[in-house]
Order: structure tokens, then C-alpha cells, then sequence
């Protein structure tokens, strides 16, 4: 294996103790085998996040049976320790049962950032210090660099698996101990080194969708958890007209058009915002989306916010030209799908300065 990556620890890493998040994925197993080529001691570390039958035998999952026992081979194959901890209790607690919440809110969740929040990084680095690591290693596409006022967070160099927006929240002290070897790497590098290797999760696919959904059906494990969230309600446009019923809040979210199951439009119909108080869910045409400014609540800041900057509300979503006044996101000209529930997360370049959960957002004058 010729690909060395530095991991920031100095001239003679083999002095260092490198603690490794190992999912059971491709992209983890690797960071652990390119910390071992550095001759520093590796410890790779899993956290059981959940068990749900199903899931633990489907491909495509994280965190649960058949991934525990691939980390373990790889770990084995390396010649590394390999602990296990359970945090399926944790992460009920702070994923789960707050992914249902959320949607019960009418609002639209990111459990994976709450993942990244909670049991994987302030578990995982609790962990990792208590075993007396120098750093924790993780398989996410971003960069990470020494700025002059401590460790700063950079998009990942491949454009399709930068992993930044969903690591908006991760606080200055943690970045200064976490580690990202993959951020300057293309996936295709990373499979070819794994490969070289003879790793077993070579050609493993990626994780998909939801880990603790095992069929996709997010309605449905709402349903499971909070059964009252399958209410129906009204469906009614911008002036309070009826024009249907919905099968529950849970099964819509702001900007969707398809499953509405209304006509007589003149123009497609979208959902503008969900009452959860009246059991409500409000169209209207596309125009009727454009918003002006979002509220940001549980700010995270990584760098100075008092600029010009560029706002991404969605995973997906491009980055806009913004600006933030005091608690608001300012967008310089109208952005469609800003839905509560959702991330906003600032960059100036490359460079992620934080972020913040949208609260609340304001309609566009010309959605007025």
C-alpha cells in the first residue's frame, strides 16, 4: 500500500496511540489500516447503536450484527484490538425516540447529525480519551486542518462524498482531537486501497437511507413509536380552504408535491408547511415556498459569521450566498425547500464555520 496519510500527530506517530470509529464499512476499515501504516498504535472501537432483527442481517446498514463481525475480521486481518461497546440505550434516547418527536413536531429530522452529536462523537470520544488515545481517527469525507486558532473543518475534496453538512455540529474541542484521513481521498482510491489489502469489505456497499430503518418506511417506525402520530387531518391551501384529508402528518414534508392526492388545481400543488397544533397540512403553488430568512436555534460556531457566507439548507441543496443577523439566516435572494427540522450549515469557501437547526423560517415578499 504506497497511499500514506498524515495524521497530524507530530513527527514520529509511532509514539501516538490512534483510536479508529469503525462502522464495518469500507471507509472506516480503511482509516484503520492506513493508521496502522503509520507504526501508531490502533485501536479500533464499534459502538452497537441498535439490534432490530431485520436490520442486523441487511446490507447497506451500520452500526449493528453483521457490521460488528466485519470490523472484527478486519481488525483481526490487521493485527489490531477491537472493543465493542454497547450504546443501543443512548442512542434510543438521543436518535430514535427524537426522530419520531420530530416528526410528530411537523418537522422534518436529521438523525444522522444527532448520531454525529451524540453516541458517535461525544460517546466515541469519551471512549477514545478514556483509552488514552492521542486522536480519534473516523471514515467521514472532510478535511481537517490546523488553522491559527486551532483545528478547522473543510469540505471533503471529492465534491460527491463530502460529508460536511452533517458534521456542522462538531464543536471546536472535539475537532481538535478527531481525525479524518479519507477527506483528501476519491472513493474510488479508498475501495482500490482496501482492495490492496485484502480487506474483506472491499466491495462492500455504502450505507444507505436511515440505518435504523430496515425497509425505509420512516412513516412507519413513527407509527411504531408514537402510534398517536397516524392522526388524519385536513388538507387546506394558503386561505384556509379545505381540499382534502391526509393520512397523518408524518407522511409529508415541506416542499413535497407527490402523494398529495388532491386536484382541480390550475397549477402543481406543494407543501408549503404542517400544523401539527390543527392536524393541518397547507399548500400551495411553488411561489409559495420561496423564503427570505430562517431562524437558527443550538448554534454551533467554528468561525467568524459576521461576512458575507454561503448557507446550505439541505444535504443535497447548493450553497447560497447568506448572511446572518443576530439568530437569522438572511438569504440574499429567495431559497425554495428551507423546511424546519432541517440544517443550516455556513461556509466561507471550503471552510465550514458552523451552523445551525432552522426553527422557523420567513416567507419571501413574493410569496406574499
Amino acid at each position: 500500500m504506497e497511499q500514506m496519510v498524515d495524521f497530524q500527530l507530530g513527527a514520529d506517530p509511532r509514539a501516538k496511540r490512534i483510536v479508529v470509529a469503525m462502522s464495518g464499512g469500507v471507509d472506516s476499515s480503511v482509516v484503520a489500516a492506513l493508521a496502522h501504516a503509520t507504526g501508531a498504535e490502533t485501536i479500533g472501537v464499534t459502538l452497537q447503536l441498535y439490534d432490530h432483527g431485520e436490520a442486523v442481517g441487511r446490507a447497506g446498514a451500520c452500526c449493528a450484527g453483521r457490521d460488528i463481525r466485519d470490523a472484527r475480521a478486519v481488525c483481526d486481518r490487521l493485527g489490531i484490538a477491537h472493543y465493542v461497546f454497547d450504546h443501543e440505550d443512548s442512542f434510543r434516547t438521543q436518535v430514535v425516540d427524537r426522530f419520531a418527536d420530530e416528526y410528530l413536531a411537523g418537522r422534518t429530522p436529521i438523525p444522522c447529525v444527532q448520531c454525529n452529536m451524540g453516541p458517535k462523537f461525544t460517546d466515541l470520544l469519551k471512549l477514545a480519551r478514556d483509552l488514552g488515545a492521542d486522536c480519534l481517527a473516523t471514515g467521514h469525507y472532510v478535511r481537517r486542518v490546523e488553522g491559527v486558532n486551532g483545528a478547522e473543518l473543510l469540505r471533503g475534496a471529492d465534491p460527491a462524498r463530502d460529508q460536511s453538512y452533517f458534521l456542522f455540529a462538531t464543536t471546536q474541542d472535539q475537532l481538535n482531537f478527531l481525525r479524518f484521513p479519507l477527506g483528501a481521498l476519491p472513493k474510488s482510491r479508498v475501495r482500490e486501497i482496501a482492495t490492496e489489502l485484502g480487506l474483506g469489505v472491499a466491495a462492500k456497499p455504502d450505507s444507505q437511507d436511515i440505518c435504523f430503518v430496515p425497509d425505509g418506511d420512516y412513516a412507519g417506525l413513527v407509527k411504531k413509536l408514537r402510534p398517536e402520530a397516524d392522526t388524519r387531518g385536513d388538507i387546506v391551501d394558503l386561505s384556509g380552504a379545505k381540499l382534502g384529508e391526509h393520512r397523518g402528518l408524518i407522511h409529508y414534508t415541506v416542499g413535497q408535491r407527490r402523494g398529495l392526492e388532491i386536484g382541480g388545481s390550475p397549477e402543481p400543488l406543494y407543501v408549503v408547511r404542517l400544523e401539527p397544533d390543527t392536524k393541518r397540512v397547507v399548500v400551495g403553488p411553488r411561489v409559495a415556498l420561496a423564503v427570505e430568512a430562517a431562524r437558527l436555534t443550538a448554534m454551533n460556531v467554528l468561525g467568524p459569521l459576521d461576512g458575507p457566507l454561503f448557507a446550505k439548507v439541505r444535504s443535497m441543496a447548493k450553497p447560497v450566498p447568506a448572511r446572518m443577523v443576530d439568530d437569522r439566516l438572511v438569504f440574499d435572494a429567495p431559497e425554495y425547500g428551507v423546511s424546519p427540522g432541517q440544517a443550516a450549515v455556513l461556509y466561507d469557501g471550503d471552510r465550514v464555520l458552523g451552523g445551525g437547526w432552522i426553527a422557523e423560517t420567513e416567507a419571501a415578499r413574493i410569496a406574499a
